[in-house]
């Protein structure tokens, strides 16, 4: 599948991939809100919760049954797109985003 994806148009591709936004980030935000779970449970701060684009890409594979390589071009494209704030090697949905 990678294959006859990475063969689309640009343009089809570009829509294949902004298809996941909306999917992408109501999953980071239920894998943010346990993160800030477990850091409230453990007395600590809950703004330090983030989510590591691999673990982001794992979970999107999963759920979505989609290639590790797709679910990591959703993830760039979000980064591009200034939907996510990135630091490092984590992701976190914008403040807009957290509480729609």
């Amino acid at each position: 599948m990678n294959t006859q994806f990475q063969k689309q148009p640009d343009y089809k591709q570009q829509q294949g991939v902004q298809s996941f936004y909306e999917p992408t980030l109501q999953l980071l935000n239920e894998v943010l809100a346990v993160k800030k779970e477990n850091l409230k449970r453990r007395g600590y701060n809950q703004d330090n919760a983030a989510v590591t684009k691999e673990e982001l890409a794992q979970r999107m594979a999963y759920r979505f049954r989609i290639t590790i390589w797709l679910a990591q071009q959703v993830i760039l494209s979000l980064i591009k797109a200034d939907q996510v704030v990135t630091f490092g090697g984590y992701v976190k949905p914008k403040e807009s985003e957290v509480n729609p």
